[in-house]
């Protein structure tokens, strides 16, 4: 049976090639969405290893974090880039499972996660999620809770009003955009908690920033914070 099985998987993948997302290469019969090529040469900042990193740097001053980290650097014309890219505008809305698989295995194995008790994902405004259908960063964050056995909420923190695109603004007027657009939904749930609050790329942190402080005024609650990619500015 598995020999006819893989005779059809053959003859299907003729008339619609799978192709591997990061480089466009084809996949092969037991490789899914990122080919073995993309996942051995993505290069891992492994930020999660060092607690003086420089995504946690980012936020220095800024706001109060317990640690902070990336899974890649986000440059162009790199593989992590093409695959955030076909998950947020092309809609292949697995990328954001299997990347967050991915380096939540890594996170979990270097105990980055052993305090942690709640994954966030940074919230859309609802007009926002129509048009896409879907929320990246909660992919991402379905995806580390699934490996991390850790549950994740995506209706404590939420976007109460909708910002323009942050892609050609300034720092400073990316800070002012985001400025005072999170609440927190139910304090009691989060309170006394470490949350882990999960982005697809951090930049200059604006939105971050933005989540933290609103997440911080809720009574014992810490933050940490990881994204799939950090791009340098």
């Amino acid at each position: 049976m598995s020999y006819l099985y893989n005779l059809w998987d053959d003859f299907i993948s003729l008339l619609f090639p799978r192709l591997c997302y990061g480089c466009g290469n084809d996949l092969l019969r037991n490789e899914n969405l990122i080919c073995t090529g993309c996942y051995v040469v993505i290069p891992r900042t492994n930020y999660h290893l060092d607690e003086n990193n420089q995504v946690a740097q980012l936020f220095w001053g800024r706001c109060r974090l317990e640690k902070a980290a990336a899974f890649s650097f986000y440059t162009r014309g790199s593989r992590i880039r093409n695959l955030i890219h076909n998950l947020k505008y092309k809609g292949v809305k697995e990328i954001g499972n299997e990347l967050g698989r991915i380096y939540g295995l890594s996170l979990k194995s270097s105990g980055f996660m052993s305090d942690i008790d709640l994954i966030l994902p940074v919230p859309l405004h609802a007009s926002k999620k129509r048009v896409r259908g879907f929320n990246q960063s909660e992919t991402i964050s379905t995806g580390i809770g699934e490996v991390t056995d850790l549950p994740v909420s995506i209706v404590s923190l939420v976007r109460i009003t909708a910002s323009a695109t942050q892609t050609t603004r300034s720092r400073y007027e990316r800070w002012t955009n985001v400025e005072g657009i999170f609440a927190v939904t139910d304090p009691e749930f989060i309170r006394g908690r470490h949350i882990l609050l999960v982005d697809d790329v951090i930049t200059t942190g604006s939105t971050i920033e933005s989540c933290v402080n609103e997440l911080l005024k809720v009574e014992g609650v810490k933050v940490s914070v990881v994204a799939l990619a950090f791009a340098v500015v």
